[in-house]
């Protein structure tokens, strides 16, 4: 599931004009790396309908930015684009109104003048003579959104999430039987994502998801008193990373943004036990603690 396990889970998100013409985007989703700051820019910038390259962002900064929840749970592509989309809408339907024009019109940026086309007739707005809000914006739109979900009764049914991701990942290897040791050959990775919004951003988290499995799977195990730092507390390199086949399924969730659906931890699960399901495909060996470690591997090979 993405987002809270059936708790408010809300993302608030605000987008502005500024009177010099910038589509200013107040988020306050943190970027760890997953790419949260350019896929919800680039659904702010669809709903709105302006390109992705008018959108400054802003945040996360307490002092400027609304509460968009925390970086976990799958949840930033989801709710907190669910949110930016909202608000995106409200801008331009705000712009719109202005405009007298249709759902279809098109907008575009040039400096402070906002051109709204529609049905062959164009009407201008001089944002640079509009008075400011109380954000110092020309024109501003603020949304929120909580995904719907309900608490487990006490037969333990419910609505916990309100959107669910599905993949399947399957591991080829080779196990030197002698040593115990094990070489990964290739991963494939299918994963319905809803829609990709950013394809390469979303290659880039199955890699990263399955090089996290791959630590978990294979090496990294905390000692106290002796794996305490990277010397002797081993993490995946690019060496132990084999090659990655990620398979985008799209099938558009009406919940999401755009149907979008998160993806973060849904690629780090199944990588450990797809790995040791080939272990003991290729050998027999039935694994029962992780990290698969040389003396675990020739142990379970007895």
């Amino acid at each position: 599931g993405c987002g809270n396990t059936a708790l408010p889970n809300p993302s608030t998100i605000r987008v502005g004009l500024s009177p010099a013409g910038e589509v200013m985007l107040h988020q306050g989703a943190t970027d760890i790396g997953q790419g949260s700051n350019t896929v919800i820019a680039q659904i702010a910038a669809e709903a709105i309908g302006l390109p992705l390259s008018a959108v400054r962002l802003v945040g996360p900064d307490t002092a400027l930015t609304p509460d968009a929840g925390k970086t976990s749970a799958s949840r930033q592509t989801f709710v907190s684009g669910r949110a930016a989309k909202a608000a995106g809408e409200a801008l331009r339907a705000d712009i719109l109104r202005r405009a007298n024009a249709g759902a279809g019109a098109e907008l575009t940026l040039g400096g402070c003048v906002l051109a709204v086309r529609d049905r062959g007739t164009q009407a201008r707005i001089d944002l640079s003579t509009l008075a400011a809000d109380a954000h110092g914006y020309a024109i501003t739109a603020e949304a929120s959104y909580d995904p719907p979900t309900t608490a487990l009764d006490e037969n333990g049914q419910g609505a916990p999430y309100a959107l669910y991701g599905y993949g399947a990942q399957m591991v080829e290897l080779e196990v030197d039987e002698a040593l115990g040791t094990v070489r990964l050959l290739k991963i494939t990775a299918a994963h319905d994502v809803g829609r990709a919004i950013n394809p390469m951003l979303i290659r880039g988290q199955i890699e990263g998801g399955i090089a996290q499995g791959i630590g978990l799977a294979l090496m990294e195990e905390y000692l106290p008193g002796r794996t305490e730092n990277l010397h002797d507390y081993l993490i995946p390199t690019f060496g132990d990373v084999p090659q990655i086949e990620s398979l985008l399924i799209e099938v558009p969730d009406p919940e999401g943004p755009f149907g979008a659906k998160g993806l973060g931890e849904h690629v780090l699960i199944p990588t450990a036990p797809a790995i040791l399901n080939a272990i003991r495909h290729a050998t027999g060996a039935e694994i029962t603690r992780v990290p698969a470690l040389p003396h675990r591997v020739r142990e379970a090979l007895r």
